[in-house]
């Protein structure tokens, strides 16, 4: 049985579910089962990405679907090492044709790579591709307001979306309150932080007894009443079910106001700090 995720408008008038469906790690002919199996389920956005090597594994999973094509939300990602304009343009491309696909409905740069500074040479070769009608939406990820600010007053455009790491020990709360103000909407990378010792925490257990709930759901309702868009990845059928029951209830200010204090300074999963990481 399906169900139907609400969804949002970005600010250049595309539509995106409020969650979607992580894949990294997800390949093979097991990877194209589970991602079918989320579409079933009513998952409509299947996010990918150049460096997670599985684009063919997600436009397998299109083509084997019952879903029409233009029901879905197809995201895929440039990464670090082809951000010149030149390389940015086959590699685009060449996302399309491991998926095999006509258009990705999102594509984003993968990281800024400040120290490499080509990121608006990047950001041309993606607006390039959107007038095109290759890409329907553009966006970033792991992108800080600088880097933002820099895109648009270069180029005239900024993005629809930056997914961003944010998870109840890292919960970007200055970050949102910029994207707010600036009508882009962020999408969540690893939205329970990776599932490490976060599905033990005390605080989160109670909410969620509470609630009738697992913590995974509250977190995902957490991050849904911010306006954040979650990807969470996940294999099993019942937990993609799960991932997506959570239109059910919702939390209150003060189960908020805690959660949100889970934020801790050295809350990133792996350091990533986006004003000097790289990405191959």
């Amino acid at each position: 049985m399906s169900k139907t995720i609400p969804e949002i408008t970005l600010n250049d008038g595309l539509t995106l579910p409020v969650i979607g469906l992580g894949t990294y790690k997800l390949k093979g002919n097991e990877g194209v089962t589970s991602i079918q199996s989320a579409m079933d389920l009513g998952y409509r956005l299947i996010d990918t990405a150049y460096n997670y090597e599985n684009e063919g594994t997600v436009g397998e999973a299109v083509r084997r679907s019952s879903v029409p094509r233009e029901e879905l939300r197809i995201t895929s990602k440039l990464p670090g090492r082809y951000q010149s304009y030149t390389n940015a343009v086959t590699t685009i491309e060449e996302s399309l044709y491991r998926g095999h696909l006509d258009y990705y409905d999102l594509y984003l740069i993968h990281w800024p790579n400040p120290k490499q500074g080509l990121y608006v040479e990047a950001w041309q070769a993606l607006i390039d591709a959107k007038k095109k009608g290759i890409i329907r939406s553009i966006g970033v990820c792991n992108f800080l307001p600088e880097h933002i600010e820099r895109l648009e007053k270069e180029t005239g455009v900024k993005p629809s979306v930056n997914q961003i790491e944010l998870h109840p020990y890292f919960n970007q709360a200055d970050q949102r309150i910029w994207h707010e103000e600036h009508e882009i909407k962020i999408e969540s990378w690893s939205p329970l932080a990776r599932a490490n010792d976060i599905l033990h925490n005390d605080s989160l257990q109670m909410i969620a007894n509470q609630h009738n709930k697992s913590i995974s759901q509250i977190i995902l309702r957490w991050q849904y009443q911010l306006g954040a868009i979650s990807i969470p990845k996940s294999a099993s059928p019942t937990r993609q079910l799960e991932n997506i029951s959570i239109f059910d209830f919702s939390l209150d200010a003060s189960e908020m106001e805690l959660i949100s204090g889970l934020t801790r300074p050295d809350g990133r999963i792996n350091n990533q700090d986006p004003a000097e990481y790289e990405e191959f």
